[in-house]
């Protein structure tokens, strides 16, 4: 179908890829938990634009790029993990009497985009992944455009799967809004996850 061997088999990679946790469900559910549904759907927007950059890396060969130049490619690497940590730490040591005054605050959409995003983009072997995942799914009659079918079909899958994880995520902080140390606890909770995908990056580095 659209020129993609084993469909089937695609359209489930996708989704078991999409229910492996990382550092973007995080950030999701942070700025669900914190600004409710229009912040949460900005993160995912963030996400959607940084695999979307991706995915056109991937299909105009930048992975072969980077390969060539290691330097570059470890760079982007630790700057990413940097980047993981100190949004973690920033998480954990906000004092709680700042979540209300900054969750009353307007144009919080940018800044849930923004951070969604560059998270999304701290893990460039992401490149690595959409090149090597694509070719096992193109046939010898497949044409050009069934790669922009391909990416179109990620970013479709990604974006309902993620609308669901705002949509329950927001239900769940609705529920827990009005027991103040379980909201502080959440929100330090995200935090340590981010702090501990940027150790776990860092050993994989060593």
């Amino acid at each position: 179908m659209f020129g993609i061997e084993s469909y089937l088999k695609f359209v489930g990679m996708i989704v078991v890829f999409q229910c492996i946790p990382g550092p973007g469900t995080f950030t999701i559910l942070n700025a669900t938990a914190r600004h409710g549904v229009r912040s949460g759907m900005s993160a995912v927007l963030g996400t959607l634009s940084g695999d979307f950059l991706f995915m056109i890396g991937a299909v105009l060969g930048l992975a072969a790029m980077l390969a060539a130049y290691p330097a570059v490619l470890s760079s982007l690497q630790w700057l990413g993990i940097g980047y993981l940590f100190w949004l973690g730490l920033k998480l954990m040591r906000r004092p709680v009497a700042e979540d209300g005054a900054e969750a009353a605050r307007a144009h919080r959409q940018w800044t849930c985009f923004r951070q969604a995003f560059a998270v999304c983009l701290t893990n460039p072997k992401a490149i690595a992944f959409f090149v090597a995942f694509f070719p096992q799914f193109l046939t010898a009659h497949s044409q050009p455009y069934t790669l922009v079918v391909m990416m179109a079909h990620v970013s479709l899958i990604s974006l309902v799967y993620q609308t669901g994880l705002v949509l329950v995520g927001n239900v769940v902080a609705v529920k827990l809004s009005r027991f103040q140390p379980a909201h502080a606890l959440g929100r330090r909770l995200v935090g340590l996850g981010l702090i501990g995908f940027s150790l776990k990056l860092a050993a994989n580095r060593r």
